[in-house]
Formats: C-alpha cells, structure tokens, sequence
C-alpha cells in the first residue's frame, strides 16, 4: 500500500440556466424564463463555497471552470462579484487558469472584454457547427454567422487561450460536410480545439426521438479524415476529443484526467476531495435543482467515501482517456495503492494489444483507445 499524497486542486462553478435546453443535451440545464437571478445565485454559490472551504486542505486553485448551462449569460458585474469571492476565500495560483463557457448567441464584445477584465483568461466557445442545416437540427439559437462573429469577438477581447467546441456525426451530415466545418474553426486558429461525436444519451429529446446520424462506416471516415487535418495544423491530440496547439492543453480538464482534486459549487455541481486526515477519497454532491439550491442553508444533497476497491476502476476511467498515459507514480500517489493492486489486469490487456506498458508509464494503444470503454470496464 501506497501512501495517498495530496493532488492540485480546481473548482468547477455551476451556472444551470440556459437560453433554450438542447435536444441532445443531458447536462444539469434548465431554460430560463425572465431575468436569471444572478445576484442571489452568486451569493449563495459564496455561501456553498464557504462549507467546503476546510476540503481544501490549505491548497491554491491551479484552476476554475465556470461551466453550465449557459455561463455567460450572466452579467459582467455578476462574475467579477463571484470570482472576486472566490478569490477572498482561496488562493489562486499565479498562473491559474478561469475557464468560462460561452454560447455565441449571449456572446457581444463587451461582455466578453469585461469577463477578462473579471479575471477570465480562457474561453471555451460552444459553436458545435459552422452550417445552419446542421446547427438547426441540433435546436441551436444561433446560425453560423453569429458563431463567427463570437469566436471573432472572443479574440478580440484578449483571449489568446481560446476553445472552440465542435461536433460530428451530426443528423444528415456526409465526411465532406463535417471536415468543412473542421476547417472553418481551424481557420480561426484558437488555441484548443474539442472535437467531438455527438451521442444519443438517455433523458434527452433526441433519446426519445432519436434523429438519422451517420453511419458506422461514414463516422470511421470523418474521425480519420478530421484527425488528419487537425495533425496537419499543428493540433495534438492529448485526450479523446481535446486537440491543442502547444503549451495549451486544458489544465482544468488535464486535473480531472489525472485525478486531482476538484471542489464543485452550483446546482447539481460535483466535487472529489482527498481526505489525508483519514487517506480516503471523498466525491460530494450538491442540490440539483435550482429553486432548491438558492433556498437551502446546505446545498450538499449526497456525499460519498470511495471504497478502496472502487478506486482503481475510478482512477483508470480519466487516466486512460490522455493519449500520453500515466506513471505508475501518478497512479500510486492519487490512489493510494500499490501498482501491485492492478498489474495482473495491465499484464493481460497488454497481452491483448490494448495497453503499453513501457518502463513507468502505461497508455493506451490505438486498439485500445478505440476501444475504450471496453477497456475501462476491465478496472471496474
């Protein structure tokens, strides 16, 4: 047995209302109706913040993720109030990342230059499609122009560490549609790309009333198509469906993948804490409902002690998405446990072509990550 060190540590903000709820969306979003209480929601994330303090164990934030939702549309005034709490509370690291999502149809240019004047060094653009067709049969509220200008603005505003989002696969879309939309952001040139299929998950409109996609072979064509034009622009890929130009990988992401550390405020907000006074792992959840959470004293609705044998299986479902793998090092330090614990599984899935395991460092192989899921439920 290993013993449990301390991770990074980040915090994930949770902004639950939305202009319009997505019919492939299964996300913690609700559509507003009328001014989003922005005022009482600050205070009472503050106030949930406040509960969770001693959980960071005296630790700075190497990064914050304001997610949704649809964060920005808040106000300006809004944000700087609640990032300016955030910061009386905690220390940031020098370097500390502030990630906001943005959805182009809430995105003018004054908000996005006062969402950096707030402290916001890194946007990530909600786009999903550059064709109209496709962004109408996602229920998106803005066309393609609207997505242009917005990535536009975003750069104008400052933002050099910008994510454009991007899905394929989408209903009627053929290889040449979704490789045009690729070369649409790739021509914007931001920092980070996430590129990802578009699945039919439960409790959405689209489970109820699935749309025609493409088919098993086209989806095949677009991935190795679109993974080759994003090669050819200079875009590593460093986990499933992030690509990043050099020296802007998503640290916040990066910490989920790795196992760090996260506090999570917000409605429905999730948060996984290492407990060193007791060496255990502690995930905590909060209040899903908005109305709820604004009017409860305690937001926690759940909080779980991970079993030591579940966390094997925990840490191998982020880990082995990264392209770059882990170190037995890492594994040991984040878990707890010896290597010894798993190494009878590693040695048979690398047997089977699936992992690589080379010298301390473990990854998938490209069987492996094509077959991903699979892979995992081997830990679980």
């Amino acid at each position: 047995m290993s013993a449990l060190q301390l991770p990074p540590l980040s915090l994930y903000i949770h902004i639950p209302w939305c202009e319009r709820k997505c019919p492939y969306c299964d996300f913690n979003s609700h559509q507003y109706e009328g001014t989003v209480p922005e005022t009482e929601y600050v205070a009472a994330l503050l106030r949930d913040l406040d509960a969770d303090l001693a959980l960071a164990q005296g630790r700075s934030l190497v990064s914050i993720f304001i997610g949704g939702g649809t964060p920005s549309l808040v106000s300006t005034a809004a944000l700087k109030s609640l990032l300016d709490g955030v910061r009386s509370r905690l220390p940031l690291a020098a370097d500390c990342e502030i990630t906001l999502e943005a959805n182009p149809s809430s995105a003018e240019a004054e908000k996005f230059a006062g969402f950096v004047d707030a402290g916001v060094n890194r946007i990530s653009l909600g786009v999903q499609s550059f064709d109209d067709d496709c962004l109408r049969a996602l229920g998106r509220v803005h066309d393609a122009e609207q997505a242009r200008r917005a990535v536009g603005m975003a750069q104008a505003a400052g933002i050099d560490s910008l994510n454009i989002d991007l899905m394929h696969g989408l209903p009627g879309q053929s290889v040449a549609g979704a490789c045009a939309d690729l070369k649409q952001a790739i021509d914007f040139a931001p920092a980070h790309l996430s590129w990802y299929q578009l699945t039919i998950e439960r409790n959405t409109a689209f489970y109820k009333r699935p749309p025609v996609l493409p088919v098993e072979d086209a989806l095949g064509d677009i991935q190795d198509a679109g993974e080759t034009l994003l090669g050819q622009a200079g875009f590593g890929n460093y986990e499933v469906s992030a690509y990043a130009q050099p020296g802007f990988r998503c640290r916040h992401n990066l910490n989920y993948w790795e196992f760090g550390d996260y506090l999570g405020i917000g409605a429905g907000a999730h948060g996984k804490l290492s407990v060193m006074d007791s060496g255990t792992i502690r995930r905590t959840a909060k209040r899903r409902q908005p109305a709820e959470y604004l009017a409860a004293e305690d937001a926690h609705s759940a909080g779980q002690l991970l079993a030591r044998e579940d966390l094997p299986g925990d840490f191998m479902l982020n880990a082995l998405r990264l392209s770059d793998g882990f170190s037995t090092a890492l594994y040991e330090a984040r878990t707890g446990l010896s290597l010894d614990t798993v190494s009878d599984i590693l040695e048979q899935l690398a047997d089977r072509g699936l992992l690589e395991w080379s010298g301390a460092v473990i990854r998938p192989t490209p069987l492996g990550r094509r077959y991903l899921d699979s892979l995992v439920s081997e830990f679980l």
